[in-house]
């Protein structure tokens, strides 16, 4: 009768036992809740325990979770429709908070979250050129917003460490592409007139130097050659003159021949001279 009795209240008490014991694991943290109200929070991994029936256990990852959105759209300072892909990065900091505001439900959480992102990064981006957005420095964008999205993370039971855009798209139904193509447009024009028009300054002073270079070569050439035909005169006068010195008689018949040449070279020349005109003197038979 005693052993009956006994063994179902060992039996209750090992169950109550292993009731009461629960672990917290590496990486996690949990909330203790008696009859849904928050009684512990934020439990370091490890052993703890808690009264049967009574009291239950929440278990949440206290590791960095990364938080994905949907690409959200926004208006640059020039008003420019962009698209901006970003994820952030955070921590469950505060595990009463976070199952106060979300159930402990994830996905309750991001739904939360996001618009707290999206509208700090809307302050951001509102405030920057497109070029800016593209090309600068985007940690300084986050940075700059951090504090303001922990804020309202904090509200959560969350802490936001790090938030990164990954892509900044140009919508396709947005007329910014266009504007953006046109600007490259006009911007390879415009480098390519000055191209054009360096190269065209380059041709006309190549030009111009090859022009001074001809005209002075040019000049030196007839140079030279009028002191070289100067130079063939005077030998063939200095000639000339030592052949008329060593035989008048011959030099004054050569210098005829070639008149005679000369007058008659055509071939149809008609002369009219007074038959004993000296001209004719070499043509006469009597010589």
């Amino acid at each position: 009768m005693r052993a009956s009795i006994i063994l179902p209240l060992l039996a209750a008490l090992v169950f109550g036992l292993l009731g009461s014991v629960f672990i917290v694991r590496e990486g996690e943290t949990a909330i203790v809740l008696n009859l849904g109200r928050v009684v512990r929070a934020d439990l370091e991994p490890g052993l703890h325990f808690k009264v049967p029936v009574i009291e239950s256990v929440r278990k949440f990852d206290r590791r960095l979770l990364v938080l994905r959105a949907d690409p959200e759209r926004y208006l640059t300072s020039e008003r420019k429709d962009v698209t901006v892909d970003f994820f952030a990065v955070g921590i469950i900091e505060d595990s009463r908070a976070y199952y106060r505001a979300t159930s402990g439900q994830e996905e309750q959480m991001l739904e939360r979250l996001s618009p707290i992102i999206k509208d700090a990064l809307r302050n951001e981006i509102n405030a920057r050129t497109l070029s800016q957005l593209v090309s600068g420095d985007r940690s300084k964008i986050i940075g700059d917003q951090l504090k303001v999205i922990n804020a309202g993370a904090r509200t959560l039971g969350m802490r936001i460490v790090d938030l990164r855009i990954k892509q900044v798209d140009l919508p396709k139904d947005s007329t910014v592409i266009d504007d953006v193509y046109n600007r490259m447009r006009a911007q390879r024009k415009q480098v390519a007139s000055r191209l054009r028009a360096e190269g065209q300054e380059r041709a006309n002073q190549i030009t111009a130097q090859a022009d001074r270079d001809r005209a002075v070569i040019l000049a030196e050439a007839e140079r030279d050659a009028q002191k070289m035909r100067g130079e063939g005169d005077a030998e063939a006068a200095r000639i000339y003159g030592v052949a008329a010195s060593a035989d008048p008689g011959f030099f004054a018949f050569q210098r005829s021949l070639e008149a005679y040449r000369r007058a008659f070279e055509a071939g149809d020349s008609v002369i009219v001279l007074d038959r004993d005109d000296p001209f004719l003197q070499y043509m006469r038979s009597d010589r």
